[in-house]
């Protein structure tokens, strides 16, 4: 459309419609790729709170740019359209809506028609789309809205099972533990009061470290403070069957890591591997750095186990009691990548080696 030169020139807010929407951008197929590319991937960032969040409006707008639509409006089950560009006639809006709302259907036909967008097999909202638009390209941006919605419906689930894992292993402190630590401190009250009094203070630091509301990460330094504050009331109960030895470099103690991964491993290496031995063993926790990693390693010269049944264990088909290593594993990968979960290097009578690296400083992972 040619546009006068007296219009062109004039205030953006005097223009006439149909000369400011000659300006439009074309629809997707007439743009070069990396642009409809870089269009589509901030649409999904912009449907991550999904259709009810406070960027709805953007997504409105840039489902219209992509298409080259006159008008785009976006609606969770509310029924409360928000629109980007041109409005269509309200009440024919909320009729076409109300129908895919209760028929799961489309319903219109163009210039303008409403598509509905479900998520996980169930309706989660319309997508309503006025001017001259083919109808298939309306409906593949629909699904891909739809594929969009149901990826950030299951990154919010992933974040909710990380919290609830988080809070699983705060809860998980052995009765048997508690029960053995408590029962030599009260042994220790009149025989030996100052070291009775060091053990309480042991205990309450331990606890709380382990069930206070705590961020999602933390430091390695205070980790290891958690660690030896655990061996120092573990070997107050194992006497000289249990040994210890904790070595960490000063440069990976401001490393920021997430809460609860390392003191869980040594957990289970003083419970399965170093305690149910009569003559005990020696239990060795060591931090360096490697490059732009840091390595911790926990090792034990317990009973060990078959390669087969740590894999099942990393794998969450272990027992209830070895939960606590697939949670450790599970939550690595899901702030590292596949390549930082647990190594685990064990077989029967030769004790077990438990390794995590992590980057020295990850983007977004901070105390």
């Amino acid at each position: 459309m040619s546009v006068p030169e007296e219009v062109a020139s004039a205030p953006e807010s005097r223009v006439p419609w149909r000369a400011r929407w000659s300006r439009r951008p074309g629809p997707a197929a007439s743009r070069p790729p990396t642009e409809v590319l870089t269009e589509a991937r901030r649409l999904a960032e912009d449907l991550a709170d999904g259709l009810a969040g406070p960027s709805v409006r953007s997504a409105a707008r840039r489902v219209r740019r992509l298409l080259g639509a006159d008008g785009v409006a976006l609606t969770d089950l509310s029924a409360s359209p928000v629109w980007s560009g041109r409005p269509a006639p309200r009440e024919r809006v909320v009729g076409l809506v109300d129908e895919v709302l209760h028929t799961e259907t489309r319903a219109g036909r163009p210039p303008l028609i409403a598509l509905p967008l479900h998520v996980h097999d169930e309706l989660a909202g319309v997508l309503v789309v006025a001017g001259t638009v083919r109808t298939a390209d309306a409906g593949e941006l629909g699904d891909w809205i739809s594929a969009a919605l149901e990826r950030a419906r299951l990154e919010v689930s992933a974040e909710s099972a990380a919290h609830a894992e988080l809070r699983a292993l705060r809860a998980e402190m052995s009765p048997h533990f508690v029960y053995n630590a408590l029962t030599v401190i009260a042994s220790l009250v009149h025989s030996d009061p100052e070291r009775s009094h060091e053990l309480i203070m042991d205990f309450a630091d331990y606890n709380r470290y382990s069930l206070a509301s705590h961020g999602e990460y933390t430091t390695v330094a205070d980790e290891f403070r958690a660690i030896e504050t655990y061996l120092a009331l573990q070997r107050a109960v194992l006497g000289d069957r249990l040994r210890v030895q904790v070595r960490v470099a000063p440069e990976v103690l401001a490393v920021t890591i997430p809460y609860l991964v390392l003191q869980p491993l040594v957990e289970n290496a003083v419970k399965h591997g170093i305690e149910p031995r009569a003559t005990g063993g020696t239990v060795l926790v060591r931090g360096e750095a490697a490059g732009s990693d840091c390595v911790i390693s926990v090792e034990d010269d317990g009973l060990g186990m078959a390669p087969k049944r740590a894999e099942t264990i990393l794998a969450g088909r272990g027992p209830a009691a070895s939960v606590g290593l697939a949670n450790v594993d599970r939550r690595l990968r899901n702030v590292y990548g596949s390549w930082f979960g647990l190594v685990v290097e064990t077989f029967p009578d030769a004790g077990t080696r438990v390794v995590v690296r992590v980057p020295m400083f990850q983007p977004g992972v901070m105390v």
